[in-house]
């Protein structure tokens, strides 16, 4: 098996500050957690230390080496990952939704057209892209705007539940549908509705493909600090091709450098680039 790539200790501190792995700086509050999501650009929801990539969870936790256990529901800290997620959903200053690889995502205002560029499917191509039952759906929220769950089933004649749920997510993957609100009484729903509801002007926005990929690759960096081989990709979904494409279009700019194949970093880190090298090797 071949070795783990290793992050120098000074780019993991780089991490620490940047991706809140620190107590002094944890999120507790809807309003931390939205400064966090615009300064990282975007975050997984509940992944762990044993995943690359900035974490809500692990910015609750403040620490870098925060592991959700065995059983979430009994643990304070993924409860109330848990709890802020839904308030953030229900406050819709962030996007929210399962992208690609169905990873529950975070996405900053300013990333959204990027991501959209990506990984979003235009009206044009939802009969070529789009299965019927997922398009079954997006056309009762067309008409409806926004509709819990249960209901959605009903009006959509998708009822079988694992059917529904997978057309869902690839309405969600396609940046199509997202989650308005969670309600745990009288049962637990949630309400959906169409993501142009909510960030017109984000998904509006027409973005060059490349332009997008320098954007995610940017948003990544800045935080990461320096990125070792297949980490953008295994962070964002990106094919590994895409992945190079975007940050070699920050070496090009002058916003990073390339060490060795697949080892970026940001070009302002001069001062730690011996210790990067040696973590390399």
């Amino acid at each position: 098996m071949r070795p783990r790539p290793e992050i120098s200790a000074e780019f993991e501190e780089h991490r620490d500050l940047h991706w809140r792995r620190e107590g002094t700086r944890q999120v507790e509050t809807a309003f931390d957690a939205e400064r966090f999501i615009e300064q990282v650009g975007f975050t997984a929801c509940l992944t762990d230390s044993r995943r690359p990539g900035p974490s809500l969870y692990v910015a609750v936790c403040g620490r870098r080496d925060a592991v959700l256990p065995r059983h979430v529901q009994k643990d304070e800290e993924a409860s109330r990952t848990w709890e802020l997620k839904d308030e953030l959903v229900r406050r819709g200053k962030v996007y929210y939704g399962k992208l690609a690889r169905g990873k529950a995502t975070f996405i900053a205002p300013r990333l959204i057209p990027y991501f959209n560029a990506v990984w979003g499917v235009r009206r044009s191509e939802e009969p070529r892209r789009l299965t019927k039952k997922a398009r079954a759906i997006l056309r009762v929220l067309r008409r409806e705007w926004e509709m819990a769950t249960s209901d959605l089933r009903g009006e959509s004649g998708v009822t079988d539940r694992v059917a529904f749920n997978r057309a869902l997510d690839e309405l969600q993957a396609a940046m199509l549908v997202v989650p308005s609100a969670v309600y745990y009484q009288p049962k637990f729903t949630y309400v959906w509705t169409l993501s142009v509801g909510r960030f017109p002007d984000a998904l509006r926005r027409r973005v060059d493909r490349d332009d997008a990929l320098r954007e995610i690759a940017r948003g990544f960096l800045a935080g990461a600090g320096m990125t070792v081989p297949g980490e953008l990709a295994r962070v964002t979904g990106l094919s590994r091709p895409d992945a190079g494409r975007g940050n070699r279009a920050l070496v090009a700019e002058g916003y990073a450098k390339m060490l060795s194949d697949g080892w970026y970093q940001l070009a302002a880190s001069d001062t730690v680039t011996s210790s990067a090298t040696l973590a390399m090797r």
